[in-house]
């Protein structure tokens, strides 16, 4: 029994159909490619002809930019107006007006320093200690006290400079925590590995809500007499753990992913236990968990609303604030949809730097 061979004539041999492009195509193939996709492409473009319109009169075309609130009363638009009268209540809180330049300067150097660490040429460990010096100079501007600068209590930060202080402060002392957590979850010695195991499922097994409640109302039950903790700093340290809790399983699942040979290759060469971790195994863990990992930094992102509970004025505290205005109250919508508006941004952001990044570093290569 033998293969029976074959052979084409040289005129029977055919080229690729070329590949098209165009709208049509990209419609046929998206939207219109079977009954059910074609089905909902109709009802969605139904719903969005019987809306859009009147949503663009109500957002801009019947609209009140600047004015009083009589003015907002007597249009039948919406009073985007309440963000021009209530914008440095809504992104300051109650910090002192004449100091909201400090708060400006402060949150433009999280910002900056944040652009800049979207470029992989300034990827070392050294972009961590300027994160926390930035982060020290934003405290400072915030502060006061020094420099001839006047002090501003914790009591009286809010807005959007406390909402980036909490979440950055919460990545930079999250995710060193996370990663000992989950190399302690690992680890051969029983006991490290059950305090580990034990901070990482209570955290998990309690909302957020809880353990802010925890570290704002319980904490200082147990401190001794005459010594207090900044609420500011008892939520900042709250957000901290939630955060490197979750994190550390994160990181955990990275650090089960590498092949166990590589262990053994770094023991056979000499390197002690930290140069392996250092070194070979957690840059390649945290490179596999990019993406779950920036998921979980978004999400803390957004839990820092979870600080106006425990009284603490965030951006979206400050403007619940804002608009108990008599005057303004009755457009919260507006104020609302900018605060929407504004956290779009941010996590929309972040999430389009995560697919670069993962774009880039090629995540899931090989594993």
């Amino acid at each position: 029994m033998h293969d029976a061979a074959i052979t084409l004539a040289p005129g029977s041999r055919r080229r690729a159909p070329r590949e098209q492009a165009g709208v049509l195509t990209w419609m046929r193939r998206n939207l219109f490619n079977g009954v059910y996709n074609t089905l909902l492409t109709v009802l969605v473009a139904i719903a969005l002809v019987l809306t859009v319109p009147g949503v663009i009169t109500w957002a801009v075309t019947d609209a009140v930019w600047s004015g009083p609130g009589a003015q907002c009363r007597a249009a039948t638009g919406a009073c985007w107006a309440i963000i021009a009268e209530k914008y440095r209540l809504i992104l300051f809180g109650t910090y002192p007006y004449d100091e909201h330049w400090r708060a400006t300067a402060a949150m433009a150097i999280i910002v900056g320093l944040a652009i800049v660490s979207g470029f992989r040429r300034f990827w070392s460990y050294r972009l961590f200690w300027t994160w926390l010096v930035a982060l020290g100079a934003a405290l400072t501007l915030m502060f006061g006290g020094v420099f001839g600068l006047s002090p501003v209590g914790t009591h009286q930060w809010g807005g959007l400079p406390l909402t980036l202080i909490i979440f950055v402060g919460t990545v930079v002392g999250g995710m060193p925590l996370a990663v000992l957590l989950a190399l302690g979850r690992r680890s051969e010695l029983p006991v490290i590995k059950a305090l580990c195991v034990g901070v990482i499922e209570i955290t998990r097994g309690v909302p957020l809500i809880t353990v802010l409640f925890m570290a704002s109302l319980i904490l200082p039950l147990f401190l001794p007499p005459g010594v207090t903790i900044d609420k500011l700093l008892r939520a900042q340290l709250g957000m901290i753990v939630f955060f490197a809790a979750y994190a550390a399983e994160i990181v955990r699942g990275g650090l089960q992913a590498i092949p166990r040979g590589q262990t053994e290759a770094a023991d056979a060469i000499g390197l002690s236990y930290w140069q392996r971790t250092r070194r070979i195994i957690l840059p390649q863990a945290l490179r596999i968990v990019i993406p779950a990992l920036m998921n979980d930094i978004i999400r803390a992102f957004k839990n820092t609303t979870f600080v106006s509970i425990i009284g603490l004025f965030d951006v979206l505290g400050a403007t619940s604030a804002a608009i108990q205005d008599p005057e303004w109250v009755l457009y919260a919508p507006e104020a609302y949809l900018f605060i929407l508006a504004l956290y779009f941004l941010f996590c929309f952001s972040m999430s389009k730097y995560s697919a670069g990044v993962e774009r880039d570093l090629n995540t899931g290569r090989g594993y």
